[in-house]
């Protein structure tokens, strides 16, 4: 089997490409971000994409959208998504296409080497590995205010946005990193489904949201 991946985080990336060796599966190429992904995919014609969900520039849902690039691509192409969380906005679209084997695992599963591998090997196959609480939350989305699935710190985050502090003033508020605030920002506009739009910004639509709570 021969494999792509696309994961930022080098330490996870390097275990995964050891745990496939140990079960003779090649890796045949690993970048991270999700524009090396489709060029990769294009040019190796992948049995399967491991693709992280959150990925520079912004670290919000690149991973996801470079996975729906890639299988239009490569139509049929397999594709393992794994995410610290269940990004609603594209998971969907993936989950539905209906072409080739798909599989959503939160990265806490591959901790699990077992079921990880096996989730590898049946959506190479063509099958399906979706995670139970990825199917939960898919299941349970539009039945509550989506501001409930935003975290603490990230309600935090996002009662500053409203009032009106940038970035660099929230990252001083809360004594965090520049980059802190922008990966909070981004899970944010992700679980409310903020989409990249050129009429509306999110963050004046994440704001909205707040304010009609």
């Amino acid at each position: 089997m021969r494999v792509v991946i696309a994961e930022d985080a080098v330490l996870l990336r390097a275990g995964v490409i050891r745990l496939l060796a140990d079960e003779d599966i090649e890796t045949v190429a690993a970048v991270d971000n999700g524009d090396d992904l489709l060029v990769a995919v294009k040019e190796h014609r992948p049995d399967l994409a491991i693709v992280d969900v959150r990925m520079p520039p912004t670290f919000t849902d690149e991973g996801l959208r470079a996975a729906l690039g890639a299988r239009e691509a490569v139509p049929g192409l397999p594709v393992l998504v794994l995410s610290q969380y269940v990004e609603e906005s594209y998971a969907v679209e993936l989950l539905s296409g209906g072409a080739g084997g798909v599989g959503y695992l939160l990265k806490e599963r591959v901790a699990d080497v077992g079921d990880f591998l096996d989730a590898v090997k049946r959506v190479a196959g063509g099958g399906t590995a979706i995670d139970p609480d990825v199917i939960a939350q898919l299941m349970a989305r539009g039945r509550k205010n989506p501001l409930d699935a935003l975290t603490a710190r990230e309600s935090e985050v996002l009662g500053l946005m409203a009032q009106g502090l940038s970035n660099t003033a929230i990252a001083n508020s809360l004594v965090v990193s520049h980059g802190a605030v922008e990966k909070h920002i981004g899970n944010i506009f992700s679980k409310l489904g903020l989409e990249a739009s050129s009429v509306e910004h999110r963050r004046v639509r994440a704001v909205l949201t707040y304010l009609g709570r």
